[in-house]
C-alpha cells in the first residue's frame, strides 16, 4: 500500500458554495454493469429508514420470480409490484410482453401521480421505453411534472438522452470483471 503525505489529503471543502435543497430529485442508475437494481434498491432502503412511504415497479421482472430484494423490502412495509413478462428471449408472446409492459406503466403513472409515495423505482424501465412498449413522452412528462415531494429512480440499460436530461443524478455502471462472463450463473444472495 502506498503512503499518503498529508499534501495528498484534501482538506478544502469540495462542495459549490451555492448548494441548495430540493423538494425531490431524479436518479437513473443506467450502464452495462451489474448493480442498477441494487443501487436503487439501496435508496429505497434509506428512504424507508426516512420513514417514507415507498413504491416499486418492476417492468421485466414477474411475480413468480422469488428475489431477496423483494422479500427484504416487503418485510421493511414498501408497496412492490412485479408487473413483467421476464426476459424477453424467453418469451413465447412478444406481443403480450408488450401488453403487459403498457400495464406495468399505466400502474406506475398512477403510483406517481397520486403523490402517496415519496419514492418510487421504475426497475428496469429503460428496457421498455427503448422498445417502445410505453410512450416515451408521456413517461417523460409523468416524471417532470410529478408531484413535488415525489422522488423517481429509473434503471435499466442504455438510459435514453432524453431521460437523462431530466435527471437530476445519472450513474452509468461499467463492467470491468463479471462472473457471468466466467460461464459463472447468477447467485442467490448476491445477483437476486
Amino acid at each position: 500500500m502506498t503512503e499518503r503525505t498529508p499534501e495528498d489529503i484534501p482538506t478544502d471543502d469540495p462542495r459549490p458554495a451555492d448548494l441548495r435543497r430540493a423538494p425531490s430529485l431524479v436518479l437513473v442508475n443506467t450502464g452495462n454493469g451489474k448493480g442498477k437494481t441494487s443501487a436503487g434498491i439501496g435508496v429505497v432502503v434509506r428512504g424507508v429508514a426516512r420513514g417514507w412511504p415507498v413504491a416499486v415497479v418492476q417492468f421485466l421482472k414477474s411475480g413468480t420470480w422469488k428475489t431477496g430484494e423483494e422479500k427484504v423490502c416487503r418485510q421493511l412495509g414498501v408497496e412492490w409490484w412485479a408487473i413483467g413478462e421476464g426476459f424477453t428471449w424467453d418469451s413465447e408472446d412478444l406481443t403480450r410482453d408488450q401488453a403487459v409492459a403498457a400495464e406495468a406503466w399505466g400502474h406506475a403513472k398512477a403510483v406517481i401521480t397520486a403523490g402517496d409515495h415519496q419514492l418510487v423505482l421504475l426497475d428496469e424501465v429503460t428496457y421498455p421505453l427503448n422498445w417502445g412498449w410505453i410512450d416515451r413522452n408521456d413517461l417523460l412528462t409523468t416524471i417532470r411534472d410529478r408531484p413535488a415531494h415525489v422522488n423517481v429512480v429509473c434503471t435499466g440499460r442504455n438510459a435514453p438522452d432524453d431521460l437523462v436530461d431530466i435527471a437530476d443524478t445519472v450513474t452509468t455502471m461499467e463492467v470491468r470483471k463479471h462472473a457471468y462472463q466466467q460461464g459463472i450463473r447468477a447467485k442467490k444472495g448476491i445477483d437476486y
